[in-house]
């Protein structure tokens, strides 16, 4: 990087969302932690300093949390100003998630979900982000209002976007009243039909103004979710002359261009408002295993080898393009589906629990970059013992797009 003359260059203290947003040498990553079947039993900082030294061997520099009212969030904050009292060139930055919910979320409360009204708890989730915020100035560098809590799917907790633009303008006032640093980012989170690439029923005046008020839009697309829920985009094209592995790299190539077109239906719907906004990926991901919707007996989508593939898709398609991808995730977390041990929100990492690499990864293995390291007392070895061909006798073609879309 050259600096003009009169510019003094940025310590590492001193950069700020602007920075390090978009910035291929910043790669971001989304992280729990989690190592049991319960979030009860939270990770210890000890836990976490090793993950973090883990995805900063990997090139990690910015971290997604999502909630603060467990321990883990502010445990993730313990553990990397520990690591940087430890080590002055430690470098790790954080996206703060603050949960957003609606009133009875859950079916906690005394009736249904009820989206027209937010949970009283929402005010607590501010205001302990806000604490963690002042607390690890040189760390947390975005504070994100909500987790796909506006998309219509989520029929347990969705609120409304002008609850979201609510607490969003909240935090910007606190900014400029001088109660937050003034180079803190706020956005919300979410899939990207709630940011007006989706139907119009998402097209609504709050939404117009949130785009707004956020400093940028961290947007979410899944692919590998829409094998089921949308399949026109997936399975290999009938009568054609490719092999197994061709018609692989080819529907991994589609995937690309499927979230490519999530992303475009999102700038477009902004542009349309006349707002200039960046966008960067909140959340993407694909699992690696599935028993039931998206594994053999289903969309034959999730395997190490298309998990590989599409992790090196998004990190070059943004990387290219100067936007982060807050890749999900970093870790495999049984919680997400403790009731099914096959279920595939467990199986989204890019390691297993026990810290075994994935495919993605194997080539990291094989530079030495995590020598040394270790998760739980484990060393970071590779998946199937680095069997390649054992690896791909679980890797199945997809079938012919004409069956999928008449299934």
């Amino acid at each position: 990087m050259m600096f003009g003359c009169n510019k003094i260059p940025k310590t590492e203290k001193q950069l700020s969302a602007t920075d390090i947003l978009g910035n291929p040498n910043y790669l971001a990553i989304s992280y729990g932690g989690y190592r049991q079947n319960t979030r009860d039993i939270q990770p210890t900082v000890e836990q976490i300093k090793e993950d973090m030294k883990i995805l900063s061997a990997m090139g990690i520099k910015i971290l997604r949390t999502y909630n603060v009212h467990f321990e883990q969030a502010a445990n993730v904050l313990k553990a990397i100003s520990q690591l940087k009292k430890e080590d002055s060139n430690f470098e790790m930055y954080v996206m703060l998630g603050a949960w957003i919910d609606c009133k009875n979320a859950f079916y906690r409360g005394h009736g249904a979900p009820d989206h027209n009204q937010e949970s009283e708890r929402n005010a607590v989730e501010i205001a302990t982000a806000v604490s963690l915020a002042k607390q690890y100035p040189d760390i947390v560098k975005i504070i994100a209002v909500g987790n796909e809590a506006m998309v219509h799917w989520a029929t347990s907790y969705f609120v409304k976007p002008g609850v979201i633009l609510k607490w969003v303008n909240h935090l910007q006032e606190l900014k400029s009243q001088g109660e937050l640093p003034k180079d803190l980012w706020i956005t919300s989170s979410d899939n990207f039909a709630s940011w007006g690439g989706g139907g119009s029923e998402y097209h609504v005046k709050d939404l117009e103004k949130l785009i707004k008020a956020v400093d940028y839009i961290s947007m979410h697309t899944y692919p590998m979710h829409d094998t089921h829920h949308n399949p026109v985009f997936w399975g290999v094209e009938g009568g054609n002359d490719l092999s197994d592995m061709e018609n692989i790299d080819f529907v991994m190539l589609k995937a690309k261009e499927y979230a490519i077109s999530q992303y475009d239906s999102v700038f477009n719907y902004v542009k349309s408002l006349g707002v200039k906004k960046s966008i960067h990926i909140g959340e993407t991901g694909w699992a690696s295993f599935s028993g039931s919707l998206f594994g053999a007996n289903g969309t034959k989508a999730t395997d190490e080898y298309k998990e590989a593939l599409y992790y090196k898709h998004m990190r070059e398609w943004t990387n290219k393009e100067n936007m982060s991808c807050f890749y999900f995730e970093a870790f495999d977390e049984s919680w997400k589906d403790a009731k099914n041990p096959q279920g595939s929100e467990n199986y989204f990492g890019l390691f297993t629990i026990e810290g075994k690499a994935k495919y993605a990864l194997w080539d990291l293995v094989d530079k030495g970059v995590f020598k040394g390291l270790k998760r739980d007392g484990n060393s970071i070895n590779k998946t199937y013992n680095g069997d390649k061909k054992a690896l791909m006798k679980d890797v199945l073609v997809p079938d012919e797009n004409k069956l999928l879309m008449h299934e």
